[in-house]
C-alpha cells in the first residue's frame, strides 16, 4: 500500500482511527491527513448551499474571528495527529486543511492524491443526531472508488476521549 488518506477531527471517533491504522494497516510510503473545517457548525446547512454560495461563504469569513477559531483549532488537530503519526515512524506525513463540504472535500482528495485507502471514524451517531447534521462517513463509503475503513469507539470510546482530551488540553 502506498498512499493512506485519514480523515481526522476532534471527535472519539476521529481518535479511533490512530489506533485501527496502527494495529491494522501496514505501513504505508505517505500517510495524507485531511481536516475539513465546518463553515456552518455541525449543521446540514452547508450541504445545502450552491457552489457560488460556498464561495461567498468562505470569502466572507477570511479575516474574521471565526476563521481565526477555526484555523486555530484546525492546526492544534493536525498537530496532535502528525504527533501520533511521528512517533517511531518512517511515513511521510502531509496534511491538508480543506474548508467546505467534509464528504466533497474528503473525497476530492483521495482522487488528486491517488490514495490506496481511506480510514474514518464514525462516531456511532443516533438516527435523529444523523437526520440533523448528517453522517460523512457513509457519504465517503458511498461514493468512494477505494477502500474504505471506518474506524469504530465501541468499548473504548470513553478511554479514547479521555485521552485526547489530555493531550489536546495539554497543547
Amino acid at each position: 500500500m502506498r498512499k493512506v488518506l485519514m480523515a481526522v477531527d476532534e471527535t472519539a471517533g476521529s481518535k479511533s482511527v490512530l489506533f485501527v491504522y496502527k494495529t491494522m494497516v501496514r505501513e504505508p510510503e505517505s500517510v495524507i491527513l485531511v481536516h475539513v473545517q465546518r463553515l456552518e457548525g455541525k449543521s446540514m446547512m452547508i450541504d445545502m448551499l450552491s457552489e457560488s454560495e460556498l464561495k461567498t461563504l468562505k470569502e466572507s469569513i477570511q479575516g474574521t474571528e471565526h476563521k481565526e477559531e477555526l484555523d486555530r483549532k484546525s492546526e492544534k488537530i493536525m498537530s496532535f495527529y502528525k504527533k501520533e503519526l511521528g512517533n517511531g515512524s518512517s511515513v511521510k506525513v502531509k496534511a491538508l486543511i480543506k474548508e467546505g463540504i467534509p464528504s466533497v472535500e474528503i473525497l476530492k482528495v483521495a482522487r488528486e492524491e491517488k490514495v490506496d485507502l481511506i480510514i474514518m471514524g464514525c462516531n456511532g451517531k443516533t438516527w435523529p443526531q444523523r437526520l440533523v447534521t448528517g453522517c460523512t462517513t457513509k457519504e465517503v463509503e458511498r461514493a468512494a472508488t477505494v477502500p474504505v475503513l471506518v474506524a469504530k469507539t465501541a468499548g473504548r470510546e470513553k478511554s479514547i476521549e479521555h485521552g485526547w482530551r489530555e493531550a489536546y488540553a495539554a497543547q
